[in-house]
């Protein structure tokens, strides 16, 4: 009896999620019997690759995409009556020597 509240315990310590849920999929029969022959190389079932791909699937959506990251840079302001070509080129000249 100890042993299962050590584990209760440890479970609620690493945050284990140990409770899972049932789901039914329709999907074709070809596609599931390569599933099958893709899960049986593998050693795992087809439950367990279905919730790695979900679980991945999840993680994907939760990052930022590139545009929103550079979305959230901070503004820097340019005023309008400088010529940045010029201030390029003399920035050029400076660095090579020309």
């Amino acid at each position: 009896m100890r042993m299962i509240y050590f584990y209760a315990y440890l479970c609620k310590l690493l945050q284990f999620n140990t409770m899972k849920a049932r789901l039914n999929i329709t999907i074709d029969a070809p596609l599931l019997a390569e599933v099958k022959k893709v899960a049986y190389k593998q050693k795992t079932s087809v439950s367990e690759i279905v919730e790695n791909y979900l679980s991945t699937f999840v993680k994907m959506k939760k990052r930022k995409t590139l545009t929103e990251l550079i979305d959230e840079l901070p503004k820097k302001y340019i005023s309008e009556d400088r010529d940045l070509i010029d201030e390029y080129y003399q920035a050029k000249l400076k660095k090579h020597g020309l």
